[in-house]
């Protein structure tokens, strides 16, 4: 396995612990990330293979890759090695996981986007590749240009490697705007020039320099540049050429002519982009400059065929996907010859009219716009498959919170915009109107105003109305001299502060009424209102003594920012692409994280949720992030009923050194206020409060709705917000009925028309024409079937019969399906096929729309028409109701799923609480590591919440064991009825002196030390292994425990049937041996089969919970150990290789196709995993089986540069570093692997630890 080259050095020897640390991970959590939009600077930014496209950013490349499971694209990798702005990339037409770009720092860089790693850089010195583009003809080369030229071409491996020049394409006269090989013809190429001619070179052919200008501009001096140019796929000489004012143009490129001009609709529009639709011959889309208008066209009409307005704002780019993701069918295009090209009209499939075929080709267009919008629309069926419909495309200087709404973010760009952001969907809800120049600052304006003051680089300050979407005051006092901060006093919403590079600080009204005017020695950065009264802090670090110098940036410090609730939590954000966190009453760094792929600007506070922040920075990107795990101990003294005063306390008490975490701030007070009110249950009340405090964004408040609905709280005390988010079901339709009542209905206009209609159609219509007036009604029907006139064939279909009626609406249906039209819906509704409706649904991953469905026809909203039901069968409507109930639980799953696989696991247990599934709802929860709020919720929930509430105490407590705080761990553990083993276990790995484990024993109620070992030897001379293993781990001796345990589970294996949990018990108990006692030299035998036989049975617990990505791990693992340690137990590696290729096999090959399968499990094998199976039994906690995944874990960060022990390939997401310091494998796995072989994967006998 890849794994092992990692760590095998680990094996080799048994002195391996020297010099080790802990294990850790990172601190702070990545929760959220708004994407950069696309640039408008260049023109190929955006790109397309197969089910993958990508677009470009400023400085990065964003990766978008198909989930076929759910059929819907998310952001897969980000790809960040420029540091200047990107100029283009190109997608390799004979590999596609390989794509090139190219930046305006000479750079051009070959990337492998399935390992997510650079496979080969060019640092040019021939000058910037504006345009860049693989070649066609060969795999392993890539032609750039600068703007002038000349063509270089890059060749990237062999014998040949290096960059050589084109031997014509050079010494232009006008700038390269864009170029294109031939995809057919080799080596010819076409160049687009600001002038708006062309150059075209081909091997063996005259060069045709600056021809094909358009006749408007000839004999002139004007510029109409190319802004789009694409080869005829079908043709060897026809070529598309789009003119940013003439328009566009099918040219000849052999005899030079113009073969057609097609008209726009008005003078006023202009071509910013064209692509031709591979799968129907002959047609193409444009998107327009100025309004974003995709039209489709088709060769043989000079006018669109169709116009889609699909945003305000104007395209910058645009490419039509080859091969279409998930279509159920595709119109075949005819033989390619040198013959045939695109002028042939395109060839309808038999089930399709021409007319139909014609108007909507089957593609996918990934549409990019000047205001950094990103979509993939299905022209198909005119819809988005996917849309981000703002984003920021320059550096973002600054970033605030809304103070009465802080699910709202705002953010203020370089790009001359404010965007806000609702951070729960992450979707941006309003744009200010731009042409602002750089906007350095924002701030909000206190209360309900909906306002924000922003501070430019030369215009000034501005107030914009975020509801109006206009600017309703400006600021002029600095001149044109830049504003780099703006704050509007939050006691006083009259009075706005700025500070600027004049050296002035100066306080005014918001009507522009100057109050005061600071003078400054030099340029001022920052000015903020105090909290406590009406006076501006300007501070100036001269005048003060220094307390104390947090060392540890590389470069400049651009965003500081206190923690609202720990006094001394400080965070940096720097120019050297990082944030710190540190403790400043010693200095100390406590984390550093490097996600951000720039230099870090702005960082800001949630008002409510004081433990998230939200950084943006130079990467346009805005990362949301937790900072709870910093105090994991206070969120424990919460759950284990501390008093308050362990909770929160004073400023000078928190500042105390090495004092632990106490709140400080206001949010915690008021919670405190809050709880200590006679109303409700305080408990209750109190974990709910600060669950909410402690919780990023992203579903706890939806959580604990759903907790009071199923509590029995009134609908009238739900917030207004509830019917946003996940509702319980029994809300559902009543919301959304309400909101159907709500809403008026939109006009959307359309421009233009299809074309004619063909003859034959004409004569198929007088023919049924003539079949109706002969009364033969089902022919004429099945004729306007043919047409594909569905709408006529059904209303006259009840004169056949309703039986016929019926079985045509199937009919349409099923065909609708098959085209993945959103028309099928009222077919399905009239004829009662809710399965097959919520079927539709769920394959096209609408699962929230298949869940609306399920509960309408659960609560008898929809008529339920069987037309398949044999004679004589009945159904009473409980079993009708019954057979939603389950499909309302199918469908909640799914979704809940959806959300989990998303990194969202508080909002997949959301959608098991909306359908009062407790189980899975507090499974989900535990699978996703939130333990916290796990234990808050299924405290509230109570009896029916229990059993997965007492095994996230235990996983907590296990957390406790390393942070260490063994008390706290304790009180945990007794919150679990049973608890007596756990505390045996938590007692038995206390690494104190013997009073200490006396005290801690006399806490859990244990006998003494000294009382064990003599329990001990009682038990081992009445023969009960269990309570001698229990008794000398808890003695001196623990060491003794070893031996005897081990014993008994070899020779337990050793037989024939022998089951899991016959084992598990003894070697879990022996697992929790203190760490420095496993490890002395005497005990290395033992040892070494202690970590066999935990890494064989963790390999079986995790066949039992299906944690598929860490089985052959765990199976390598013990073969590794077997292998090179000298051990004595009933395990060999060829028994070992047998079970994991018999796994494989069974379980691979029932998860795929047998065609798709590369396993089929032979009769041996069947046999071996059948036994596996026998052994391993079920799961006691159903819900908890699958595998684990992390808040996070879908996010890519720029810094995704570790490699994963257990696999070789790069973490995505949260990483956890072994004890080396430098072996990592992914926190999913980490987690996995601890839940079920608590020694680290370096074989070292330290334990894991990732809660």
């Amino acid at each position: 396995m890849a794994w092992m080259t990692y760590i095998s050095n680990w094996f080799e020897q048994d002195d391996w612990y020297e010099g080790l640390q802990r294990p850790n991970m990172s601190h702070v959590r990545q929760v959220g990330l708004l994407a950069a939009g696309c640039q408008p600077w260049n023109r190929d930014v955006c790109a397309a293979s197969g089910d993958r496209f990508a677009y470009c950013a400023t400085l990065a490349i964003y990766i978008y890759q198909l989930d076929h499971h759910y059929n819907e694209f998310k952001l897969h990798a980000i790809m960040s090695e420029h540091k200047k702005t990107i100029t283009a990339i190109s997608w390799c037409p004979h590999n596609p996981d390989l794509f090139a770009s190219g930046s305006t720092d000479n750079l051009v860089i070959i990337w492998n986007v399935a390992e997510q790693k650079v496979v080969a850089k060019l640092d040019s010195q021939k000058g910037i590749p504006a345009s860049l583009s693989w070649c066609w003809n060969a795999s392993d080369m890539v032609a750039f240009v600068s703007h002038r030229g000349p063509l270089f071409i890059w060749t990237i491996s062999g014998p040949d490697s290096g960059v050589t020049v084109h031997r014509e394409a050079h010494s232009f006269l006008s700038d390269i705007c864009i170029f294109r090989w031939h995809t057919q013809k080799r080596g010819k190429v076409v160049f687009g020039h600001l002038d708006g001619s062309l150059s075209i070179f081909q091997p063996g052919n005259k060069n045709q320099k600056h021809v094909l200008r358009p006749e408007s501009l000839e004999g002139t001096d004007e510029e109409d540049p190319v802004t789009a140019l694409e080869w005829d796929p079908l043709s060897t000489d026809y070529l598309l050429v789009a003119n940013l004012h003439y328009g566009i143009r099918l040219v000849d490129s052999e005899s030079l002519y113009c073969i057609t001009t097609f008209n726009l609709p008005s003078a006023a529009a202009s071509v910013q982009c064209l692509a031709w639709v591979p799968s129907a011959p002959g047609m193409f889309v444009t998107g327009d400059s100025q309004v974003g208008v995709l039209r489709i066209w088709n060769v043989s009409k000079t006018t669109p065929i169709d116009n889609l307005k699909l945003k305000k704002t104007g395209f910058h780019c645009l490419h039509v996907l080859n091969s279409p993701p998930k279509k159920k069918f595709s119109i075949q295009s005819p033989t390619k010859n040198h013959y045939t090209s695109s002028t042939s009209e395109a060839v309808p499939p038999p089930t399709l009219t021409q007319n139909q075929a014609f108007s909507l080709p089957p593609g996918h267009a990934v549409c990019c716009f000047l205001d950094g919008g990103v979509g993939l629309y299905d022209m198909g069926a005119k819809k988005w498959d996917f849309l981000r419909d703002l984003g920021h495309v320059e550096t973002i200087f600054d970033c605030k919170f809304k103070p009465d709404d802080p699910n709202l973010l705002a953010t203020a760009s370089f790009d001359g915009t404010i965007k806000v952001w609702d951070i729960n969907t992450l979707t941006a809800v309003y744009t200010s109107p731009g042409n602002e120049g750089v906007i350095y600052s924002l701030s909000w304006a206190p209360g309900g105003l909906n306002r924000i003051a922003g501070a430019t680089s030369q215009n000034g300050a501005f107030i914009w109305d975020v509801e109006k979407g206009r600017m309703v005051q400006r600021f002029n006092e600095h001149g044109k001299n830049g504003i780099f901060c703006i704050a509007w006093s939050h006691k006083d919403f009259k009075r706005i502060a700025t500070c600027s590079g004049d050296g002035f600080c100066i306080i005014r009204t918001i009507d522009g009424k100057v109050l005061h005017k600071y003078r400054h020695p030099a340029a001022v950065f920052g000015c903020d209102w105090s909290q406590n009264n009406n006076s501006v802090r300007i501070w100036d670090y001269t005048q003060d003594a220094c307390i104390n110098v947090l060392s540890g940036h590389t470069a400049p410090v651009r965003g500081l920012m206190w923690n609202t609730e720990i006094p001394y939590l400080l965070i940096s954000g720097s120019w050297d692409y990082t944030i710190k966190v540190w403790d400043t009453r010693d200095g100390t760094c406590l984390d550093t994280v490097s996600d951000h792929g720039a230099d870090v600007y702005g960082l800001t506070c949630h008002p409510r949720r004081p433990f998230t922040m939200a950084s943006c920075s130079r990467d346009s990107t805005v990362r949301l992030w937790s900072l709870t795990p910093l105090i994991a101990p206070l969120q424990i003294n919460i759950l284990a009923e501390r008093p308050w005063e362990d909770i929160i306390g004073n400023t000078d008490c928190a500042m105390e050194p090495s004092t632990p975490p106490l709140l400080c701030g206001k949010v915690s007070r008021d919670i405190r206020q809050e709880v200590e009110t006679p109303t409700g249950n305080p408990r209750a009340k109190k974990l709910r409060w600060f669950s909410e405090c402690l919780s990023p964004p992203g579903g706890s408040d939806n959580l604990w709705n759903l907790v009071a609905v199923i509590k029995g709280q009134d609908d009238s005390l739900l917030p207004q917000n509830y019917c946003k988010g996940i509702m319980h079901s029994r809300h559902l339709i009543k919301f959304r009925t309400s909101e159907a009542q709500e809403l008026t209905t939109v006009k959307m206009s359309k421009f233009g028309s299809g074309i004619g209609v063909p003859t034959k159609e004409e004569r198929l219509k007088e023919a049924a024409e003539i079949h109706l007036r002969l009364g033969q009604i089902q022919r004429y029907c099945e004729l306007m079937v043919e047409l594909g006139e569905w709408d006529k064939a059904l209303s006259i279909a009840p004169g056949v019969s309703v039986k016929y009626w019926k079985k045509l609406m199937q009919r349409r249906a099923d065909q609708l399906i098959e085209e993945d039209k959103d028309d099928v819906i009222p077919y399905c509704i009239a004829i009662g096929d809710v399965k097959k409706l919520v079927s539709f649904f769920t394959s096209r991953g609408q699962l929230k729309e298949a869940l609306l469905v399920t509960q309408a026809a659960f609560e008898g909203n929809m008529q339920t028409i069987h037309v398949s039901a044999p004679k004589g069968a009945s159904c009473s409507g409980d079993a009708y109701k019954e057979d939603f109930n389950e499909l309302l639980y199918k469908v909640s799953k799914e979704l809940a799923e959806w959300y989990f696989q998303d990194g969202r696991a508080v909002l997949a247990a959301c959608c098991h609480l909306a359908v009062d599934n407790i189980e899975l709802a507090m499974a989900y929860l535990v699978r996703g590591n939130e333990l916290e709020l796990a234990v808050c919720v299924g405290t509230v929930l109570g009896e029916s919440a229990a059993p997965t509430t007492h095994y996230a105490l235990e996983l907590l407590a296990r957390k406790c064991m390393m942070i260490p705080i063994w008390n706290l761990a304790a009180d945990l553990l007794m919150m679990i009825p049973d608890n007596e083993l756990h505390l045996v276990k938590l007692c038995a790995f206390y690494p104190g002196c013997v009073e200490e484990i006396n005290d801690l024993h006399e806490k859990c109620k244990l006998p003494t030390v000294k009382e064990c070992m003599q329990l001990a030897e009682t038990a081992c001379a009445t023969g009960n292994i269990f309570e001698t293993v229990k008794y000398y781990l808890l003695s001196q001796e623990p060491e003794r425990a070893l031996p005897i345990g081990i014993d008994f589970v070899k020779d337990y294996i050793s037989s024939s049937n022998w089951t899991l949990d016959t084992i598990y018990p003894i070697l879990d108990l022996l697992s929790y041996i203190r760490t420095e006692k496993l490890l002395l030299d005497t005990c290395t035998v033992a040892r070494n089969e202690l970590l066999i036989l935990c890494g064989y049975i963790g390999a079986l617990l995790a066949i039992r919970k299906q944690y598929q990505s860490i089985i052959p791990a765990l199976y390598e693992y013990t073969s590794q150990l077997l292998k090179r340690r000298k051990v004595s137990v009933p395990l060999k590696i060829e028994q070992l290789t047998e079970e994991l290729d018999a796994w494989r096999a069974c379980t691979q090959s029932t998860n795929q196709s047998l065609e798709d399968s590369p396993y089929t499990p032979s009769d041996s094998q069947r046999m071996v995993y059948a036994t596996l199976l026998k052994r391993v039994k079920e799961e006691s906690l159903q819900g908890i089986i699958g595998p684990d995944y992390v808040t996070g874990s879908n996010l890519p960060s720029h810094s995704d540069i570790h490699i994963s022990c257990l696999t070789g390939l790069k973490i995505q997401g949260p990483v956890f570093f072994l004890e080396d310091g430098k072996s990592a494998i992914s926190l999913n796995d980490a987690l996995m692997w601890a839940k079920v072989n608590p020694f680290s994967p370096l074989g070292t006998g330290i334990r894991l630890n990732p809660f």
